[in-house]
């Protein structure tokens, strides 16, 4: 699988993203969010949106090498969209279908441009 960058986003339900998150986890997979703090915060009903915006290679680990490191933007229960990172296989997004027009695509891209992470969201949120 080529490490070049589709330059595309990906729309998941909630479901779907605890299998991209237990998937990470499972392989080790640096940025993820904890699947506890997701079955808490996240919105169950809500859909989710990933962008790659870098390949991440790991010369010690090449069963997992490369990978894509995603902006993830996640609907949160409040409502508010959050930013976060999640790392996938290239694999593993290709077999996420292509739903967006470049429409959508471009706004999806303004809101995570405007998101809070998930850090400042939850330092907010206390």
């Amino acid at each position: 699988m080529s490490a070049v960058l589709p330059r595309t986003m990906r729309v998941v339900d909630t479901g779907k993203l605890m299998l991209l998150e237990q998937e990470a986890e499972r392989l080790g997979l640096s940025r993820r969010l904890p699947a506890e703090w997701l079955r808490q915060h996240v919105d169950a009903t809500a859909v989710h949106y990933l962008f790659p915006v870098l390949v991440h290679e790991l010369a010690h680990r090449p069963e997992v090498s490369p990978q894509w490191r995603c902006e993830l933007l996640l609907t949160v229960r409040t409502g508010e969209e959050v930013l976060s990172l999640l790392d996938v296989l290239p694999a593993t997004f290709q077999r996420l279908p292509e739903t967006l027009d470049v429409t959508a695509k471009r706004d999806i891209a303004v809101r995570m441009g405007s998101a809070l992470s998930v850090w400042e969201w939850a330092r907010r949120s206390r």
